[in-house]
């Protein structure tokens, strides 16, 4: 892995910004989502918003115990959701039973960014490691430390009449006084919509509501989640990122990293093999 220097990205991709704005094309005060020496770090599930139309939670009777939760003599486990919510459709519970069957079965169902597999939106905003923005008048970049993945948004900008389905689908945002709203479709159907891995249709909207809140020590966001084939009703839930000082970053190469390396296990016990880049994606 390399190791490469925040501060340096950020100036770079800032001062692109400070001309727009000398040039008088960018007026407004915008929030502070990132900068040189910080970034956020989050859990790896969504808060669920009660009172609505609800999200995937854990079966009640396989509750999720994550390896930083566990304790001791307490063995981790995988993401075990619950078929039983009255909004999921029939073509939800049959993905999460598929999941469910392979947990069963005794395959390892580990998170999709820990087998080097791109997560899609909203998973993104649950992958482990740290989150960075790099902000100018036209573009936000969403940098997840791990693996080289950038989410682009285009501010100011509608979608395309017919965007082409992609893994992280097309991204367009505006601020609304402290809050950067993300608007996000055109996503292929070889992600999901959580580590529960609920899948999800060519027709899932995404809006994120990214704001700074608690004098500047966390990062929240409000997130709406719409697919009719997935869920009955478009969904509300929220995640908090801490702030987490950290001048520099590590590139990692996910799969690049040897066959000695977890990730890159062909074990069969593994529920999916790393991605091979076989053709083109377009």
């Amino acid at each position: 892995m390399t190791r490469l220097n925040l501060t340096v990205a950020v100036t770079l991709m800032a001062s692109v910004a400070i001309f727009e704005t000398a040039s008088g094309q960018q007026s407004q005060q915008i929030p502070n989502l990132g900068g040189a020496g910080f970034g956020w770090r989050g859990a790896t599930a969504f808060d669920l918003v009660p009172g609505g139309p609800q999200a995937v939670s854990d079966d009640p009777a396989h509750p999720h115990i994550g390896n930083r939760d566990r304790k001791p003599g307490v063995e981790s486990s995988f993401w075990w959701g619950n078929v039983n919510n009255p909004n999921l459709t029939d073509f939800a519970k049959q993905g999460l039973t598929k999941t469910i069957n392979e947990i069963k079965s005794g395959k390892a169902v580990y998170n999709r960014e820990a087998r080097c597999w791109p997560t899609g939106v909203p998973t993104f905003d649950v992958n482990q490691g740290f989150l960075y923005f790099v902000q100018t008048q036209k573009l936000v970049l969403m940098v997840w430390e791990g693996d080289h993945v950038i989410r682009h948004i285009y501010m100011d900008v509608p979608h395309s009449q017919n965007p082409i389905p992609s893994w992280y689908g097309e991204s367009v945002g505006h601020y609304e006084g402290d809050t950067l709203v993300v608007d996000t479709i055109g996503q292929n159907t070889q992600t999901y919509v959580d580590n529960y891995r609920t899948p999800h249709s060519e027709k899932l909207h995404v809006m994120e509501r990214f704001r700074v809140i608690n004098g500047g020590k966390n990062l929240f966001a409000d997130i709406f989640v719409d697919d009719p084939a997935t869920f009955k009703q478009p969904v509300h839930e929220t995640h908090t990122w801490r702030r987490a000082e950290q001048d520099s970053f590590d590139e990692q190469s996910c799969a690049e990293s040897g066959p000695g390396n977890f990730v890159f296990s062909t074990d069969p016990s593994r529920v999916e093999p790393i991605p091979t880049a076989i053709k083109a994606d377009f």
